[in-house]
């Protein structure tokens, strides 16, 4: 009897072991992204998703020119339609660093004509 406890002990300690180390994968795994690669985030950038496996807990760097750029956290509409919707959130440091949610993730610049001449993404992260 006691052989059967020490062994069922020791499948509890082996399977939550497996658990902590498949958690902190997932952590370490996380990757950060340039967007738009060495340009950064300009014009025409709406391709540059293409190719690219993004996962949830992944970080888009924007670096951009905070003067005449920034970056707005948009929903579908508002990317496709290059609108803010009320309460979207703003930044403006030129440096943003932005963590992907699961599902679809949308970003564009909304000063004047600067989304409908590209500076806009969307992004599915799984």
């Amino acid at each position: 009897m006691t052989q059967g406890r020490g062994s069922a002990l020791l499948v509890v300690v082996v399977v939550l072991m497996v658990m902590v180390v498949v958690c902190h994968r997932g952590v370490a795994e996380a990757a950060t992204y340039t967007v738009g690669g060495g340009g950064g985030w300009t014009f025409n950038t709406a391709a540059w998703p293409k190719g690219k496996r993004f996962r949830a807990g992944d970080t888009l760097l924007f670096n951009y020119n905070s003067r005449i750029h920034n970056v707005v956290k948009v929903n579908k509409v508002g990317h496709d339609g290059c609108t803010t919707p009320r309460g979207a959130t703003v930044y403006q440091t030129g440096k943003d660093q932005i963590k992907l949610g699961k599902g679809q993730n949308f970003f564009i610049c909304n000063l004047p004509g600067h989304c409908q001449s590209g500076m806009k993404i969307a992004i599915t992260a799984v």
